[in-house]
């Protein structure tokens, strides 16, 4: 559809396009101009480039979404984002955030378990597995433009904010690990250059006593993971994503879509879980357990800005 019809991925696209159109009655626009008025509550799924996200949140009001469920960091900026839950507030529709890893198996087990543990200290792991170049970093670096911290890394933004009562005011220190900790400047396939972490590591310690650790590499891997550390600071428990429960359904679907990013594959089963949680409640008005909101997402948002020059810095 639209000017990328054509271009690779396009002929497949409009195969499933029409099996969808024929089997389920999905309506394919290139606009929501386009779009009947609806006849039930409409929920909306904003999932594009972040850039984007302002003008189509504002089109789903516009056209009648009573929720809206709109993908990380949801905005390039903290104002664009407070602009945008202001407008959502003001026509009285909510906005819920696809942040994942807030109904995550790990997560969970892992802050049961710390909470079982005087003094111990959580540390969240994110990898992805783009290959150690400076190609295939530079494109990832050009195509993520908002930088790690808003990007790859933002979904542990989100747990910090949600669970550890990080806020920018509540900071009192970061500190990177430097020896794990990289930098770098690469030319994306624009030959402009962009600087940004490859992997990054730091300690957050807030002023009402919190201490928690995030750990994100770009060449890591397929698994993210958790760990828990007692006051000694010996590692006590781990909980992989995906666990043992899991890795079947990644093979199936590894198999199924054998040129998708890894990470697609073990991300499945809790993406499934935070949509089914966002319609059923557009649909009943129950809370969506869980689920973050956009209040969540300006914190958050706010928190990456504010740590990544401090981090920046700290690595020079």
């Amino acid at each position: 559809m639209g000017a990328g019809g054509d271009g690779p991925g396009g002929d497949d696209f409009k195969v499933w396009q029409a099996e969808s159109e024929a089997k389920y009655g999905v309506k394919f626009t290139t606009s929501l101009e386009d779009l009947p008025p609806p006849d039930a509550p409409r929920l909306a799924l904003i999932s594009g480039r972040t850039a984007d996200n302002p003008h189509l949140l504002s089109e789903s009001i516009k056209h009648g979404s009573k929720c809206i469920y709109l993908e990380k960091p949801g905005a390039p900026t903290v104002t664009e984002l407070e602009s945008m839950a202001a407008e959502a507030e003001a026509a009285g529709v909510e906005v819920l955030m696809g942040y994942n890893k807030n109904v995550c198996k790990y997560v969970r087990k892992t802050r049961e378990f710390a909470e079982t543990i005087p003094g111990s200290h959580v540390t969240f792991v994110s990898n992805n597995a783009y290959e150690n170049t400076p190609e295939s970093l530079g494109e990832c670096f050009e195509r993520n433009a908002e930088g790690m911290l808003k990007n790859m890394a933002i979904h542990e933004l989100a747990l910090l904010a949600s669970f550890y009562d990080v806020t920018v005011d509540n900071i009192e220190s970061v500190t990177a690990d430097k020896e794990f900790s990289s930098m770098q400047t690469l030319p994306g396939p624009s030959g402009k250059d962009f600087t940004d972490f490859d992997k990054i590591k730091f300690t957050i310690k807030t002023k009402t006593g919190s201490e928690v650790s995030v750990q994100a590499d770009r060449c890591g891997g397929t698994d993210s993971f958790a760990t828990v550390s007692d006051t000694e600071e010996k590692e006590v428990f781990r909980y992989y994503m995906p666990d043992d429960e899991d890795k079947a359904h990644v093979k199936e679907l590894e198999a199924k879509y054998p040129t998708a990013m890894p990470y697609f594959f073990t991300q499945d089963p809790d993406y499934i879980t935070v949509k089914e949680r966002v319609a059923k409640h557009t649909v009943d008005g129950e809370p969506a357990e869980g689920i973050a909101t956009i209040g969540i997402a300006v914190e958050t948002l706010k928190v990456a800005e504010y740590l990544t020059p401090i981090l920046q810095e700290q690595l020079k």
